[in-house]
């Protein structure tokens, strides 16, 4: 049950969340999750402040899974994020926050998990 929840500062065409939606879609296996319960969220044109300043280009990627994952897998996410959003957006990695939640109870369905 991940869910992947991104406020980026720039425009995101339809392409773009495409390729990221994938991406993110391939490095659930980094948790040992499927990709068929993935959900992915998109807000652009955010406004985000580092250190007091606007940002021109940067992003917060929040994280939430069901259950926990190792630091290891976290440190693999994390890298392979920064590198999408730098590739496919143009945000540098340090103007990328990533956070990660893990959930104990999560509903689905009319039940949870």
């Amino acid at each position: 049950m991940p869910f992947i929840d991104s406020k980026i500062t720039v425009p995101v065409p339809q392409e773009k969340r495409e390729v990221l939606k994938e991406e993110f879609g391939k490095a659930m296996s980094l948790f040992g999750k499927p990709e068929s319960f993935l959900m992915v969220g998109f807000e652009d044109n955010y406004d985000l402040y580092m250190g007091g300043k606007k940002l021109e280009k940067g992003a917060y990627v929040s994280v939430s899974l069901f259950g926990s994952a190792s630091r290891a897998a976290y440190e693999s996410m994390t890298e392979r994020i920064c590198k999408l959003y730098e590739e496919q957006l143009g945000i540098p990695g340090k103007s990328v926050y990533v956070t990660y939640h893990g959930v104990n109870d999560w509903g689905w369905n009319g039940s949870n998990f």
